[in-house]
């Protein structure tokens, strides 16, 4: 307890560059406890770090930065592999290096900047005392969570709760609250700690905290606990006769596009998409290929849809990703991010556009003002599509389809009206080559299947290709850099909603009030 009190005033002490060093060094281990690491024990150290450092701070402007220092260290650590992204086209984009791997960390660590001022101003008011103020942390957090989900077009990347992704039982706890449940109690549990060296630093109450953060932890094992309960009553039915073949060519995104090797590439994929069954598995009855897979305007090219249409099973389809393009003059068209639906006789009898646009990758916002392409290639914005889709394909259930990080917003994956019955996120991850951006992604898309109560189809070019079922558990899965097959039934979803797909984020936010108003009550009893 000593050593614990000494390092509490150290933390208190530091000043000037020191503070801050220290505040992106405890975000850098928060990081740590993200895929593919998910070394969750690291979160205490960070998150006790930070209330220290937030308790000591002496002037909002020092608890904000104090906050955004934690929040930048954390992003940096956690998205240095968007600059391998850009390492692509080294010659075009190496110079927006170093502005996207310091840049946009700087830009989303302001949100963690907010947390921290409003936390400060919380405790100056008497209403984040004690454990209370532990409570109002976290929920704090958790709000400026659901806010980066959709502001300024919204980036829900590495949620807190996402750190749980390696443990099918605590993942269950988002079919009742979302990821933002577990963000919650994830970091009240991290953060508790803090409260041990109170009475020794603090004036107030001289109870001691141990049951109190006992407590907080043991709010882990009954989560744990009803996860595994849950698992236990699951089901495990396929819908009846339908056996999907996912194509992951694992085509490096350096030689894509390249002219000479496009054609190349589409009869990489119909070669594995017609390769025999192996021992023990159906014959296909739908072949789903990944994101762009296709690298020619496949709607408006018949040849290319003849080609197509050799890898479609009998009766069935093919489903894959290709860039489309509507001509309105020798100057001027447009671009579409599409999945398209490919027949036998090689018709498109469905298609998906793309709504949420990755920011500077498939457009370029402000471009009036900013005279660079986009990097993705073609010179083209891509055009949003008109909104999420639920597509009625033959043979299979209804579908949401998800192209790239779509996937990754709670509670934004389907539309209203008609409910689908299983989710497909296509997807190309070879931008990122072996980083951890892959594990995040397929970690991030990976809730959503739990939260929604529905099976998750995810195809990659090169990535992390899997099916997962209606509980989030993977079912069969090809790893990154990985050239393959997967040949496997499609889960059923659950036959009832669950709380989180019935009442969404309403719920989450009311959650937040009730929570608030627990830790303003419990600060009051302790100041």
């Amino acid at each position: 307890m000593e050593r614990l009190i000494l390092f509490n005033r150290w933390v208190s002490i530091q000043a000037g560059w020191r503070r801050w060093g220290f505040a992106a060094l405890l975000g850098v281990l928060a990081t740590l406890a993200m895929p593919p690491v998910n070394a969750v024990y690291m979160l205490v150290p960070a998150f006790v770090g930070l209330i220290w450092l937030l308790d000591s701070s002496n002037s909002l402007r020092a608890a904000f930065a104090a906050g955004w220092w934690f929040g930048y260290g954390h992003f940096v650590a956690g998205l240095y592999w968007i600059g391998i992204a850009l390492w692509i086209k080294a010659s075009q984009f190496g110079w927006l290096i170093p502005f996207a791997v310091f840049g946009l960390p700087a830009i989303v660590a302001c949100y963690m900047g907010i947390v921290a001022l409003a936390f400060k101003v919380c405790q100056r008011r008497g209403y984040a005392v004690g454990a209370g103020r532990i409570i109002m942390f976290a929920v704090l957090w958790v709000f400026f969570e659901w806010v980066r989900g959709w502001a300024f077009t919204g980036f829900s990347w590495n949620l807190m709760g996402t750190v749980w992704s390696f443990s099918d039982s605590m993942i269950q706890f988002a079919a009742l609250t979302g990821i933002y449940g577990l963000s919650f109690v994830t970091i009240l549990a991290a953060a508790m700690p803090a409260i041990i060296t109170d009475r020794f630093t603090q004036a107030g109450s001289q109870r001691s905290p141990v049951p109190i953060v006992i407590g907080a932890f043991a709010i882990l094992l009954v989560i744990a606990a009803g996860g595994i309960f849950r698992l236990s009553q699951a089901e495990h039915n396929t819908v009846a006769g339908v056996h999907l073949r996912l194509v992951q060519p694992s085509i490096p995104q350096r030689l894509k596009w390249q002219r000479d090797l496009r054609a190349g590439h589409v009869m990489r994929q119909l070669y594995l998409s017609r390769l025999a069954p192996k021992q023990g598995k159906a014959m296909p009855t739908h072949v789903i290929w990944s994101e762009t897979a296709v690298p020619f305007n496949l709607a408006n090219e018949p040849q290319v849809k003849r080609v197509v249409a050799e890898g479609v099973p009998k009766n069935g389809l093919l489903i894959t990703g290709a860039p489309r393009l509507k001509r309105w003059g020798p100057r001027s068209h447009q671009a579409w991010n599409s999945l398209h639906a490919i027949n036998g006789a090689g018709n498109v009898v469905a298609t998906f556009d793309k709504t949420h646009l990755v920011p500077f990758g498939e457009y370029v916002p402000f471009r009036w003002l900013l005279n660079m392409s986009k990097i993705t290639t073609g010179t083209t914005d891509f055009t949003p599509g008109a909104g999420l889709k639920t597509l009625s394909l033959k043979g299979l259930p209804p579908v949401s389809p998800l192209i790239c990080y779509e996937g990754i917003f709670p509670g934004q994956v389907v539309a209203s009206g008609p409910r689908p019955q299983w989710l497909l996120n296509i997807t190309n991850d070879a931008w990122y080559g072996r980083s951890a951006g892959p594990f995040q992604h397929f970690a991030a898309v990976r809730f959503r299947a739990v939260e929604e109560g529905m099976p998750l189809v995810r195809v990659a070019n090169n990535g992390i290709s899997a099916v997962v079922d209606s509980y989030g558990r993977v079912i069969a899965r090809l790893g990154l850099n990985k050239s393959d097959i997967i040949d496997s039934p499609l889960p059923q979803s659950l036959k009832t909603l669950t709380p989180y797909a019935r009442f969404g984020d309403r719920l989450v936010i009311c959650l937040l009030v009730l929570l608030a108003v627990v830790g303003i009550l419990l600060s009051r009893r302790t100041a």
